[in-house]
């Protein structure tokens, strides 16, 4: 499932696009926000389906040796270790995998390139290496392989980096979040695992889709309000100065501090500031980390922070300190 930060980026980028749209339709934001929670789950899929494809292409490598007029002792008698993983076994007949491939017409065809690409990549890999000599020939060590191919190989490659933003912008950011979403469904993998084991779902809950839904319409609908702290609590410098992403960011952490009151707001603060390191100014964490305290100290005074549950952690340690 899209993890809440995740959700709170993709969030992030589709307020930053309604801001620089010429209408305010907001059911047209909302489906764009949508969409592209979406995407990353085609991503998710289109991540396994590389590793796939690689095998393949391993396959066709070793077809193709065995079929030389002269073949080395090599080529006779392949190392078939990888294109006979455990894992990829289970994965090329897992149902809801195939039937979610089949649905969205994903496919590595029209950028056939990639997939070689990382094959031979992969093939002077010193993890590869080391796996296909090691001693241990067995179902975790087939899954460890598998899981440093995604997470390792796939992760740190420029090019498929490249590829991905080249065909959606939806992927610009996507890739350590979704490489992270199958390691943690591989992980889940057993020996006994058969073509009915589950993936990973969209969401975690139906309480998640719900979150970045409202987290979004609120923190539209609470603009004015948002920008009114801001500026009261921005000593020496007017709204219209501030980064327009510094404004967005700070304006979902108000929302979500304001109408969840299940989220602590310690939790809200940390989510914000990190992603205020990556998606604004150098500086931009310090300055949203400041003007957020100082908000956080007024509206609490007023008697706006309305938590319960695990959101009351916070307020509790405070009104001790007061």
């Amino acid at each position: 499932m899209i993890s809440r930060r995740l959700l709170r980026i993709k969030a992030t980028m589709a307020l930053y696009a309604f801001n620089r749209r010429d209408d305010d339709d907001l059911n047209h934001a909302e489906a764009e926000l949508m969409f592209s929670i979406g995407k990353t789950y085609d991503l998710y899929h289109y991540l396994i389906l590389l590793a796939l494809e690689i095998a393949d292409i391993a396959g066709e490598k070793i077809d193709q040796a065995l079929q030389k007029k002269m073949p080395t002792p090599g080529d006779l008698n392949p190392q078939r270790r990888f294109i006979n993983n455990q894992v990829i076994e289970q994965l090329r007949k897992n149902i809801a995998f195939n039937k979610y491939i089949l649905l969205t017409k994903l496919s590595w065809v029209n950028n056939s390139h990639i997939p070689r690409l990382l094959y031979y990549k992969m093939v002077d890999w010193d993890t590869f290496k080391e796996y296909m000599e090691s001693e241990s020939n067995n179902y975790q060590s087939d899954k460890k392989f598998i899981i440093s191919l995604i997470t390792d190989l796939f992760s740190n490659s420029e090019d498929l980096q490249s590829n991905l933003e080249e065909q959606s912008i939806y992927w610009n950011d996507d890739m350590e979040y979704v490489a992270s979403m199958v390691e943690k469904t591989l992980k889940k993998f057993k020996s006994d695992s058969d073509e009915h084991t589950t993936l990973m779902p969209l969401f975690k809950n139906s309480e998640d889709e719900e979150f970045v839904k409202i987290l979004f319409r609120k923190s539209i609908m609470h603009t004015k309000k948002c920008s009114d702290l801001i500026d009261k609590n921005t000593t020496n410098w007017e709204v219209e100065r501030i980064a327009l992403m510094d404004i967005l960011v700070m304006q979902l952490a108000i929302t979500e501090i304001l109408e969840f009151p299940e989220i602590p707001v310690k939790v809200t603060l940390n989510e914000y500031i990190e992603i205020a390191k990556y998606y604004c100014t150098s500086k931009s964490s310090t300055f949203v980390n400041g003007i957020l305290d100082n908000i956080v100290k007024e509206i609490r005074k007023e008697g706006l922070i309305k938590k319960s549950g695990r959101g009351l952690v916070d307020e509790s340690m405070n009104n001790k300190k007061n």
